[in-house]
């Protein structure tokens, strides 16, 4: 690690290659360490080269530690508190502090097994922990016990016995490990195992001196009691038939959640009862409010401000696209707390922006009904026009003027084209959805024979039952599109003969022209088609149209010579699909 005042770039590129060189070989690092301790405990605390060792120790254990990254420049405060370390190992170092020194790295070590997946690292730190647990009962304990039991024979074999463990870490395969592996410990198995060792060195101490029994005895006694203990606290926490300790124990950790689960179903309801965006956010910023660890919130959305309850020094913030949001805490900011804050701006964040886009939704299908009702409107005046245009031509002929055939077109054409407009007036003032209308398929047969009878198109007999109905509104609009379409491509190709057809409720509308391009087949009846001669957005509304009513529109067949529309009931459609 580097201290703040090393600055000089020799010190600086020490540092890094003692980083560099620590990182890559971690664990020569570790025997380095656990060697100069081992050495230090066997040499005694009397003895000042311990002391001195220990110190060397202190300092690889500051390269291994998992607290804080060994290139991290160490601040004031922990320069404070490592020098207060080191004083005391120089100081008041006996068995004691020790003990406590090996029973804190047993903790560590320990913590760190349960964080390792691979295989061969996690078999390093439990031998470490081994290893540390061996010298701790036959090294540094015994020191401490009232009678001493250790022989001299038997602390000499520990002496140069144990080290081979250190031959065992060196040997172990090599793994690479990431960058902020060493960083990772679990504080709560490091604090349970530390808790277990103190509870087995007081365990035995006091079990010598109320029954007299040797040290050996006495740890014996107290290692398979705790054992048995902590058993007992396992089965009774989660027993295989279910229940336990542990499931009263995270109720009572997840009734914090309670009121937030309130908060969120509320926030449901909201979701459901308001419509407008501004609306909801200030009723959830209430409810957020009402939360107990919550004292008070401050919103901003646009243009829109608002604030909800008291500031205080504890801010948790959130901010997306659309929403700035400031949490105040009733209480300090723990990471715990801060996350579970900002967790609750967040879903805020995400119903609200949900909510907005609802709006833009709702106003998109609006413009998007208007548009259509336009288009369509447009497409029946268009047809209409159409209409008059051709009335007019004719009056204006030569041979039809103050005919008495022209007269009798004029009043077989002004009435319909009269009816079709006021139809589409009223289509405009009420553009809501009208029930459909149905007449005599005979009557509206020779109506549309006599609209498009001075147009040249040929009507086959219509073979369809004396007293069959079918959809006026419907069978106008798509017949005076499909009409319209086939004679501005016989405009375009002359020659093209066509051709409509009434038979059993089914209307056909069919050319001689040439085939729809594929291009634009592809797409027809599906979505408007940017076209400059037809077969654009008017086919796409009847088709439309006749969905709603039950019918189906298409293209029943697209080739050169012969191309067919067709207006099926959906019965009739699904059928011919199949026999296709």
């Amino acid at each position: 690690m580097q201290h703040a005042a090393s600055q000089h770039p020799v010190f600086t590129r020490l540092a890094n290659a003692t980083w560099t060189f620590s990182q890559r070989y971690w664990r020569l690092v570790v025997v380095a360490m656990l060697l100069l301790l081992h050495i230090a405990v066997f040499r005694g605390v009397a003895d000042p080269w311990a002391r001195a060792l220990l110190l060397a120790h202190l300092g690889l254990l500051l390269l291994w530690q998992p607290f804080l990254r060994a290139e991290q420049r160490i601040s004031p405060t922990q320069g404070v508190i490592l020098l207060l370390v080191a004083f005391g190992l120089m100081v008041r170092l006996d068995w004691w502090l020790l003990a406590f020194w090996v029973v804190i790295i047993a903790g560590l070590v320990g913590g760190k097994v349960y964080q390792h997946h691979a295989k061969w690292q996690r078999r390093v730190y439990l031998v470490m922990l081994v290893y540390l647990l061996a010298l701790l009962a036959i090294a540094i304990l015994p020191e401490i016990a009232p009678r001493r039991e250790i022989t001299a024979e038997t602390r000499r074999a520990a002496e140069y016995i144990l080290p081979f463990m250190f031959v065992l870490i060196a040997l172990f395969p090599a793994e690479p490990e990431a960058a902020e592996a060493a960083q990772i410990i679990d504080f709560f198995y490091s604090v349970f195992l530390m808790l277990i060792l103190v509870v087995v060195i007081l365990g035995s101490f006091t079990f010598m001196g109320l029954t007299g029994s040797t040290y050996l005895v006495s740890l014996t006694y107290t290692v398979f009691l705790t054992a048995a203990a902590v058993l007992l606290v396992g089965l009774a926490w989660n027993p295989r038939a279910g229940g336990g300790l542990g499931v009263f124990f995270a109720r009572y950790l997840f009734s914090i959640g309670l009121p937030v689960e309130r908060w969120l179903q509320s926030l449901a309801q909201l979701l459901q009862i308001e419509a407008q965006p501004q609306r909801f956010l200030e009723q959830a910023v209430i409810t957020l409010a009402d939360l107990p660890s919550v004292a008070g919130v401050a919103w901003r959305a646009g243009t829109q401000r608002g604030e909800r309850g008291s500031r205080t020094p504890n801010i948790v913030e959130f901010t997306n696209g659309e929403l700035d949001l400031r949490i105040y805490s009733r209480y300090r900011l723990g990471p715990t707390l801060q996350w579970h804050l900002h967790l609750l701006g967040q879903i805020l964040g995400e119903f609200y922006l949900a909510k907005m886009r609802e709006e833009k939704l709702r106003e998109a299908s609006y413009l998007q009904a208007v548009h259509e009702t336009g288009a369509r409107t447009t497409h029946d005046i268009k047809n209409l026009l159409q209409s008059l245009n051709v009335l007019c031509s004719v009056a204006t002929g030569s041979d039809y003027r103050d005919s008495a055939q022209l007269n009798a077109l004029v009043r077989r054409q002004l009435p319909l084209v009269a009816q079709r407009l006021a139809q589409t007036l009223e289509r405009l003032q009420r553009p809501q959805a009208e029930p459909e209308s149905y007449v005599s398929a005979t009557i509206w047969w020779d109506a549309i024979s006599r609209q498009y009878q001075s147009e040249g198109v040929e009507f086959s007999p219509a073979r369809i039952a004396a007293d069959a109905r079918l959809p006026r509104s419907l069978f106008d609009s798509v017949a005076d599109n499909l009409i319209r379409n086939a004679l501005a491509k016989r405009a375009a190709e002359p020659g093209t003969r066509v051709r409509v057809s009434l038979e059993g409720g089914s209307l056909r509308v069919s050319d001689t022209g040439s085939a729809v391009p594929d291009s634009i087949a592809d797409g027809l009846l599906r979505a408007p088609i940017a076209s400059s001669g037809g077969l654009g957005i008017g086919l796409y509304q009847a088709a439309r149209q006749a969905e709603a009513s039950g019918y189906r529109l298409l293209l029943e067949t697209n080739r050169d010579g012969e191309v067919c529309f067709a207006l099926l009931e959906q019965v009739t459609a699904a059928a011919s699909a199949d026999s296709r």
